[in-house]
């Protein structure tokens, strides 16, 4: 753990919301750490630096991690300044400095206005849409895949109590000791104690479908689409759903989802969740990762996952006495589409970053099934080190005269540069003077100019295009 010990670290906000998260007075946490209750609210006013020893009092006495006590709230600065990029507020200058003190002092008021405009912008989106096709009647509520994916993230997708179930469950079937695959195991548990069957289908049968479970025949049926992994997580993701439902139930309703969409596709997300902790059980996987330097191609052959489902698993690795490397992970099509968006620990863009054409992930496209390394550094100044890989959409076929061809996508997985060490894939960089790609987060929302790869100016800046230049960028622009 690498503690700061030659600035000053004014952490106030962060801190006090720590007290307040674990409901306690300053007096009782002035107590735990071992100082005087005046001392500590001069802390939380910022009057006062935090200083190293007292985060090692923290992360004693709380079981906190330090990285993420100096990350901001859920409603981070980058996510406010996506919002603020919008047209709707030109001519408003907020800089920085302001964006993160809302963000970090204020990290319920910056939540309120990302959930505000989130709802306009929707509505506004969705009234354009109904005017071209002659509707209309939006509603203000955000999109179910949009809301369920802000409540995993504002929990940085770790689930201590599925993890746990999941373990369990990969304990009593042991396939490492019945030398007998999970697929197998679970298989038979499920036709023993369920009385369920599991069939492989036709795909002309299936058709639009790559799992589907009837319940009154007691059967599991999959696409022969599937390859074996894909096969043995949607196993996973019915036994799950049969040992563990009452539960699964209860976290969705405890979520108090805004509708009956959201809160179904809440728990299909949750089951997905606690498949991956049967499939690839915390304690095992993470002491696998480290040993192996984070190997990918290591952890699937162990556990016999493909690519993405290990790559997703490794954002999950946070519980506070085994963490693993805090990675963020994105997923894209070849159009650019974001379908997947997770992290561990800090995330470099916000909603709709991750889109910039000078990141590799895009370009992984060129090289299918090849996994592409990459440092990049945001407009915040931060570097990141990423992987990159393409990956099958799995059942996706489509018949293009007489064949079939498969849907790819694209994978990228990432951590800050500062945990490159640990990872085997930058053995024999020199992480200290790296070759670094600065990249934005999205064209519209970019700063960065010149460009030549600048495919849409920025939203918030005006055009400079005149009859006696040219630049490298088709859409030069005004600076800020």
């Amino acid at each position: 753990m690498d503690v700061a010990v030659d600035r000053k670290l004014f952490l106030g906000a962060r801190l006090k919301r720590l007290r307040r998260e674990r409901g306690l007075t300053q007096t009782a946490m002035a107590g735990d750490l071992g100082v005087s209750p005046s001392y500590l609210n001069h802390i939380e006013r910022n009057q006062r630096p935090v200083t190293a020893q007292l985060l090692l009092r923290l992360a004693e006495a709380y079981d906190v991690d330090l990285r993420a006590l100096g990350q901001a709230g859920p409603a981070g600065e980058a996510a406010l300044a996506e919002v603020l990029a919008d047209p709707l507020f030109h001519g408003l200058e907020t800089p920085r400095h302001e964006l993160l003190t809302l963000a970090e002092e204020a990290p319920g008021a910056a939540e309120a206005l990302l959930r505000l405009y989130r709802a306009w912008a929707g509505q506004r989106d969705r009234a354009r849409a109904a005017l071209a096709d002659g509707g209309g009647g939006p509603g203000l509520d955000p999109s179910p895949s949009d809301w369920v994916r802000d409540w995993i993230q504002a929990r940085s997708n770790h689930f201590p109590e599925l993890d746990a179930l999941g373990e369990a469950l990969h304990s009593e079937l042991d396939p490492t000791a019945t030398g007998e695959g999970f697929s197998v195991l679970a298989r038979a548990r499920l036709a023993a104690r369920h009385n369920l069957a599991v069939k492989v289908m036709p795909a002309e049968v299936m058709v639009a479908w790559t799992r589907r479970f009837d319940p009154h025949r007691r059967r599991l049926l999959l696409s022969e689409t599937l390859d074996p992994s894909s096969r043995a997580f949607a196993i996973a993701y019915q036994l799950a759903l049969s040992e563990h439902e009452p539960a699964l139930n209860a976290m969705a309703d405890a979520a108090l989802a805004p509708d009956a969409a959201t809160r179904a596709l809440l728990k299909v997300s949750l089951t997905n969740t606690l498949a991956a902790a049967m499939l690839m059980p915390y304690a095992a996987f993470q002491r696998t990762a480290e040993a192996t330097g984070y190997d990918i191609a290591r952890l699937q052959s162990r556990f016999a996952v493909s690519f993405e489902q290990t790559a997703h698993r490794l954002t999950t690795l946070s519980r506070p006495t085994a963490r693993g490397v805090p990675f963020f992970l994105i997923r894209v099509d070849q159009a650019g589409n974001v379908s997947k968006r997770y992290a561990s620990g800090a995330f470099p863009f916000a909603r709709f970053g991750g889109t910039c054409p000078r990141w590799r992930l895009h370009g992984a496209f060129r090289t299918p099934g090849r996994l592409v390394t990459q440092i990049i550094e945001t407009p915040d100044g931060r570097r990141w080190f990423t992987l990159a890989r393409t990956v099958d959409r799995q059942g996706a076929l489509q018949d293009f005269g007489g064949h079939a061809e498969r849907y790819d996508l694209a994978v990228g997985l990432g951590c800050e540069l500062k945990e490159a060490h640990r990872l085997t894939y930058a053995r024999g960089l020199d992480l200290a003077a790296p070759e670094v790609t600065p990249i934005g987060p999205a064209c519209r929302l970019c700063h960065r100019h010149p460009c030549a790869e600048r495919a849409a100016p920025p939203a918030d800046r005006a055009l400079t295009v005149d009859d006696w230049s040219k630049s490298v960028s088709p859409y030069p622009f005004a600076a800020g």
